[in-house]
């Protein structure tokens, strides 16, 4: 399982996809690249990311409030699922500073579709108002929290993307930390895992979501006045040994490439069974667009695949 797969889609798009995918890029361009912008107060992009997301969610997927550990959140859960097999801690992206279990509704009801689980979604405290490590804390207690309803580790994956793909390793290093049981699983949709920026490039030309103003804005306001190379807020610094099993699905047209890249390197160099998988010319957290993209449909399903296969070492 330690390998990486350079590409995770189909040589060769149809027409018609191919069209969907411009389409989507288009959107993308013109909503969330407008709304992620240095100088809008971080109230405004919330809503704004949250109009823009609403409209996104899964059909046949119901959500229900929930919390876990006196974290509050969401719960996610296809309609006409058979008993879950997995629980999925979810902690969504947003730069640590926008986003919310509704704002990922898409990925959380696919997810829950896809992989037979139920997923729970995190609403974990953002900065600038609390900064580092409060995202940290959350997720922990969000996940001991699970245990403590009885949840077996062997039965929990946590996943998150962008900024939350960060959080999910930060939380698995300080849980193996505290002597917790480890979850099944990691997986890791382009994940932030250095917010010093110390080896950022400079965006690729497909990239249509994020831009290096605003990532370097949402990392002050998450570090704060704090270390960014500290192995918590960025996780690829940390001691990476004895972590369960990780999944990186990342697209090449987007700025955190690079990051999948280090993570995934790191993970390997720690003897941690990692998978990566690189899907050519798609952008930050395309498998939001499940149900549309054939891409994303293959990721997810690459996900449910992984997670199997992660049982048979869950429980060590």
């Amino acid at each position: 399982m330690n390998e990486a797969v350079r590409s995770g889609a189909t040589a060769r798009e149809s027409a018609g996809q191919a069209l969907v995918a411009a389409i989507l890029r288009g959107a993308l361009r013109l909503t969330l690249r407008r709304t992620f912008r240095v100088g809008v107060p971080w109230d405004l992009q919330r809503s704004r990311m949250l109009k823009v997301t609403r409209l996104t969610s899964p059909r046949g997927t119901r959500f229900e409030p929930g919390a876990s550990g006196g974290v509050p959140g969401e719960w996610a859960a296809a309609r006409d699922a058979a008993q879950p097999e997995l629980t999925f801690l979810y902690l969504h992206g947003g730069g640590y500073c926008l986003g919310s279990p509704v704002t990922h509704r898409a990925l959380t009801g696919h997810l829950a579709a896809s992989c037979n689980a139920r997923v729970f979604a995190a609403d974990y405290r953002l900065a600038p108002e609390y900064p580092f490590p409060a995202a940290v804390d959350d997720a922990v207690a969000a996940y001991r929290g699970l245990l403590a309803e009885g949840v077996r580790a062997q039965d929990i994956v946590i996943a998150g993307d962008s900024a939350g793909g960060g959080l999910s390793v930060a939380a698995a290093v300080r849980l193996r930390e505290l002597g917790e049981s480890l979850p099944r699983a990691l997986v890791l949709f382009s994940p932030w895992v250095d917010l010093s920026l110390a080896q950022l490039p400079a965006p690729p030309p497909g990239e249509v979501m994020i831009s290096l103003p605003w990532i370097t804005a949402c990392a002050r306001a998450y570090v704060g006045r704090g270390d960014p190379h500290h192995p918590l807020a960025s996780p690829v610094n940390a001691d990476l040994r004895g972590l369960p099993p990780t999944l990186v699905q990342v697209g090449t047209d987007e700025i955190l490439l690079g990051d999948s890249r280090r993570v995934h390197q790191r993970l390997q160099a720690a003897g941690v069974a990692t998978l990566l998988e690189e899907y050519p010319r798609r952008w930050h957290v395309f498998q939001v667009n499940a149900g549309l993209l054939a891409d994303a449909d293959r990721a997810l399903a690459s996900v449910a695949a992984f997670t199997r296969r992660a049982s048979a070492t869950a429980g060590r």
